[in-house]
Protein backbone atom coordinates (compact mmCIF):
# COMPACT_ATOMS: atom_id res chain seq x y z
CA UNK A 1 0.00 0.00 0.00
CA UNK A 2 1.03 3.64 -0.88
CA UNK A 3 0.65 6.86 0.17
CA UNK A 4 -1.36 9.14 -2.02
CA UNK A 5 1.09 11.58 -1.39
CA UNK A 6 3.44 10.00 -3.74
CA UNK A 7 1.79 8.98 -6.52
CA UNK A 8 3.05 11.74 -9.03
CA UNK A 9 6.62 10.36 -7.54
CA UNK A 10 5.84 7.16 -8.65
CA UNK A 11 4.10 7.90 -11.87
CA UNK A 12 6.99 9.77 -13.50
CA UNK A 13 9.20 7.07 -11.95
CA UNK A 14 7.73 4.07 -13.93
CA UNK A 15 7.71 5.90 -16.88
CA UNK A 16 11.40 6.78 -16.65
CA UNK A 17 12.37 3.71 -15.68
CA UNK A 18 9.41 1.95 -18.66
CA UNK A 19 11.36 4.77 -21.26
CA UNK A 20 14.81 3.52 -19.74
CA UNK A 21 14.85 -0.30 -20.06
CA UNK A 22 13.69 0.97 -24.23
CA UNK A 23 16.30 2.93 -24.58
CA UNK A 24 18.95 0.27 -23.11
CA UNK A 25 17.73 -2.53 -25.30
CA UNK A 26 17.55 -0.26 -28.45
CA UNK A 27 21.00 1.89 -27.63
CA UNK A 28 23.06 -0.50 -26.17
CA UNK A 29 24.38 -3.85 -27.03
CA UNK A 30 27.27 -4.85 -24.61
CA UNK A 31 25.34 -7.33 -22.10
CA UNK A 32 27.10 -6.43 -19.07
CA UNK A 33 26.18 -2.58 -19.93
CA UNK A 34 22.72 -3.32 -20.28
CA UNK A 35 22.29 -5.39 -16.92
CA UNK A 36 23.53 -2.61 -15.04
CA UNK A 37 21.46 -0.01 -16.68
CA UNK A 38 18.72 -2.27 -15.67
CA UNK A 39 19.81 -3.07 -11.89
CA UNK A 40 19.82 0.83 -11.60
CA UNK A 41 16.80 1.66 -13.30
CA UNK A 42 14.81 -0.93 -11.16
CA UNK A 43 16.93 0.38 -7.85
CA UNK A 44 14.97 3.40 -8.46
CA UNK A 45 11.98 2.01 -8.85
CA UNK A 46 12.20 0.12 -5.69
CA UNK A 47 13.90 3.08 -3.75
CA UNK A 48 10.56 5.51 -4.62
CA UNK A 49 8.08 2.58 -3.77
CA UNK A 50 9.61 2.00 -0.26
CA UNK A 51 9.73 5.47 0.41
CA UNK A 52 6.29 5.91 -0.25
CA UNK A 53 4.76 2.95 1.42
CA UNK A 54 2.28 3.28 3.82
CA UNK A 55 1.64 0.37 6.01
CA UNK A 56 -1.70 -0.51 7.38
CA UNK A 57 -1.97 0.55 11.50
CA UNK A 58 -4.63 -0.08 13.45
CA UNK A 59 -4.65 1.73 16.44
CA UNK A 60 -7.43 1.79 19.20
CA UNK A 61 -7.74 5.49 20.29
CA UNK A 62 -6.84 6.10 23.88
CA UNK A 63 -7.13 9.26 25.58
CA UNK A 64 -4.39 8.27 28.19
CA UNK A 65 -1.58 8.34 26.22
CA UNK A 66 0.36 9.57 23.11
CA UNK A 67 1.56 6.99 20.32
CA UNK A 68 4.37 7.97 18.17
CA UNK A 69 3.67 10.44 15.18
CA UNK A 70 6.06 8.46 12.83
CA UNK A 71 8.47 5.82 12.39
CA UNK A 72 12.17 6.17 13.71
CA UNK A 73 14.82 7.23 16.53
CA UNK A 74 14.42 9.04 19.06
CA UNK A 75 17.29 11.68 19.20
CA UNK A 76 15.66 13.81 22.44
CA UNK A 77 14.29 13.86 25.49
CA UNK A 78 14.88 16.80 27.04
CA UNK A 79 13.02 19.92 29.29
CA UNK A 80 13.04 23.00 27.27
CA UNK A 81 11.43 26.48 26.45
CA UNK A 82 8.79 26.10 24.10
CA UNK A 83 8.75 29.83 22.09
CA UNK A 84 6.28 29.70 19.77
CA UNK A 85 2.87 28.92 20.97
CA UNK A 86 3.20 27.63 24.55
CA UNK A 87 5.61 30.43 25.46
CA UNK A 88 6.75 27.76 28.55
CA UNK A 89 8.59 24.65 29.40
CA UNK A 90 7.58 21.55 27.85
CA UNK A 91 9.24 18.30 27.54
CA UNK A 92 10.62 17.87 24.16
CA UNK A 93 10.67 14.19 22.66
CA UNK A 94 12.53 14.02 18.84
CA UNK A 95 11.78 11.49 16.83
CA UNK A 96 14.31 11.36 13.56
CA UNK A 97 13.42 9.47 10.18
CA UNK A 98 16.09 8.17 7.83
CA UNK A 99 15.00 7.89 4.16
CA UNK A 100 14.47 4.49 4.81
CA UNK A 101 11.85 5.25 7.26
CA UNK A 102 8.33 4.83 6.55
CA UNK A 103 7.59 8.73 5.98
CA UNK A 104 3.84 9.22 6.85
CA UNK A 105 2.96 11.29 9.90
CA UNK A 106 0.11 10.47 12.18
CA UNK A 107 -2.08 12.06 14.63
CA UNK A 108 -0.39 11.15 18.24
CA UNK A 109 -3.24 11.77 19.98
CA UNK A 110 -6.93 12.71 19.65
CA UNK A 111 -8.84 15.94 20.11
CA UNK A 112 -9.76 19.23 18.36
CA UNK A 113 -6.50 21.00 16.23
CA UNK A 114 -6.05 24.25 17.91
CA UNK A 115 -3.01 25.65 15.91
CA UNK A 116 -1.93 24.83 12.26
CA UNK A 117 0.72 27.07 10.72
CA UNK A 118 3.57 27.03 8.34
CA UNK A 119 6.77 28.28 8.21
CA UNK A 120 9.30 28.50 5.46
CA UNK A 121 13.18 28.05 6.21
CA UNK A 122 16.67 26.41 5.42
CA UNK A 123 17.28 22.62 5.04
CA UNK A 124 19.56 21.98 7.91
CA UNK A 125 20.40 18.54 8.50
CA UNK A 126 17.24 16.87 10.89
CA UNK A 127 19.51 16.67 13.93
CA UNK A 128 20.77 19.77 13.64
CA UNK A 129 19.90 21.82 16.98
CA UNK A 130 18.64 24.85 15.16
CA UNK A 131 16.58 22.94 12.81
CA UNK A 132 13.48 22.88 15.04
CA UNK A 133 13.55 26.79 14.76
CA UNK A 134 15.20 27.50 11.50
CA UNK A 135 13.86 24.60 8.67
CA UNK A 136 10.97 24.74 7.32
CA UNK A 137 8.37 23.38 9.47
CA UNK A 138 4.76 23.21 10.23
CA UNK A 139 3.54 23.43 13.98
CA UNK A 140 0.23 21.96 14.81
CA UNK A 141 -1.28 21.93 18.38
CA UNK A 142 -4.33 19.99 18.79
CA UNK A 143 -6.33 20.01 22.29
CA UNK A 144 -6.94 16.67 24.32
CA UNK A 145 -9.32 15.87 26.88
CA UNK A 146 -6.37 14.30 29.24
CA UNK A 147 -3.31 16.23 27.90
CA UNK A 148 -4.18 19.23 27.46
CA UNK A 149 -2.59 21.34 24.63
CA UNK A 150 -0.17 19.14 22.86
CA UNK A 151 2.24 20.50 20.29
CA UNK A 152 4.04 18.59 17.31
CA UNK A 153 6.48 19.89 14.69
CA UNK A 154 7.00 18.63 11.36
CA UNK A 155 10.68 19.54 10.24
CA UNK A 156 12.30 19.12 7.09
CA UNK A 157 15.66 17.47 6.71
CA UNK A 158 18.86 18.21 4.25
CA UNK A 159 16.99 16.13 1.75
CA UNK A 160 13.35 16.91 2.33
CA UNK A 161 11.95 19.37 0.19
CA UNK A 162 7.96 19.33 0.89
CA UNK A 163 5.84 18.84 3.99
CA UNK A 164 2.19 18.25 3.58
CA UNK A 165 0.29 18.77 6.64
CA UNK A 166 -3.19 17.91 6.80
CA UNK A 167 -4.36 19.44 10.07
CA UNK A 168 -6.47 22.37 9.85
CA UNK A 169 -7.52 24.53 13.14
CA UNK A 170 -11.04 23.25 14.32
CA UNK A 171 -10.66 20.07 12.84
CA UNK A 172 -11.53 16.95 14.73
CA UNK A 173 -8.89 14.73 14.25
CA UNK A 174 -7.92 10.76 16.02
CA UNK A 175 -5.38 9.26 17.07
CA UNK A 176 -2.78 7.11 14.54
CA UNK A 177 -5.08 8.63 11.39
CA UNK A 178 -2.77 10.44 8.35
CA UNK A 179 -1.77 13.99 9.58
CA UNK A 180 0.52 14.67 6.61
CA UNK A 181 3.73 13.18 4.78
CA UNK A 182 7.77 14.49 4.96
CA UNK A 183 9.70 14.10 1.86
CA UNK A 184 12.96 12.34 2.05
CA UNK A 185 14.11 12.66 5.62
CA UNK A 186 13.07 14.89 8.46
CA UNK A 187 12.21 14.88 11.95
CA UNK A 188 9.24 15.51 14.09
CA UNK A 189 9.50 17.29 17.77
CA UNK A 190 6.27 16.89 20.01
CA UNK A 191 6.53 18.81 23.26
CA UNK A 192 4.20 17.62 26.31
CA UNK A 193 3.28 18.69 29.76
CA UNK A 194 5.65 18.24 31.95
CA UNK A 195 3.81 15.95 34.33
CA UNK A 196 3.94 13.20 31.50
CA UNK A 197 5.56 9.95 31.71
CA UNK A 198 7.80 9.79 28.73
CA UNK A 199 7.71 5.41 28.15
CA UNK A 200 10.58 5.67 25.43
CA UNK A 201 14.51 6.61 25.97
CA UNK A 202 17.01 7.46 23.68
CA UNK A 203 17.83 5.37 20.62
CA UNK A 204 14.80 4.15 20.80
CA UNK A 205 13.21 2.89 17.39
CA UNK A 206 9.66 3.79 17.30
CA UNK A 207 6.84 2.85 15.23
CA UNK A 208 3.99 5.68 14.07
CA UNK A 209 0.64 4.79 15.52
CA UNK A 210 2.15 1.48 17.31
CA UNK A 211 4.36 2.90 20.05
CA UNK A 212 3.76 4.67 23.19
CA UNK A 213 4.98 8.15 23.68
CA UNK A 214 4.10 9.26 27.15
CA UNK A 215 1.17 8.86 29.29
CA UNK A 216 0.19 10.86 32.47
Amino acid sequence: MFHKEGNTSIAITAIIVASGFLLVDYFISIAWLQYILYFSLLFLLVSILQFFRNPSRKTIPNHKHIVAPVDGKVVVIEEVFESEYFKDKRIQVSIFMSPLNVHVTRYGLSGIVKFSKYHPGKYLVAWHPKASQENERTTVVIENSVFGEVLYRQIAGALARRIVNYAKKDMQVVQGTDAGFIKFGSRVDLFLPLNSKIKVELNDVVKGAHNIIATL
